[in-house]
């Protein structure tokens, strides 16, 4: 039987990597405590110190610059897919007309 994955909301991020910074408890101690990989927590960590309180987006709205992101990938996808069918619809009427 699988596992399923489990969620973490962004408060209880930010409180696990508090109770490392702001109690001087060792990452280890606070990851067996809260029954989380070191590494987990540390990536946590590592994304709090850099991004600060928008660290933990969570599933609701991507930033702005992800959505735009998105968009243009499948923009690119469908026109280079409409490309192909039109070389492929050239390739086709050249040998007809031979």
């Amino acid at each position: 039987m699988a596992k399923t994955r489990r969620t973490f909301t962004p408060e209880f991020k930010a409180e696990a990597v508090r109770l490392v910074t702001e109690q001087s408890k060792s990452l280890a101690e606070v990851a067996r405590e809260l029954d989380l990989g070191e590494g987990l927590l540390r990536s946590w960590k590592q994304a709090l110190a850099k991004r600060g309180g928008g660290a933990f987006p969570g599933k609701g709205t991507p930033p702005a610059h992800e959505e735009e992101l998105r968009r243009l990938r499948a923009k690119v996808k469908r026109l280079t897919m409409e490309r192909d069918v039109l070389k492929k619809a050239t390739a086709f009427f050249a040998r007809e007309s031979s």
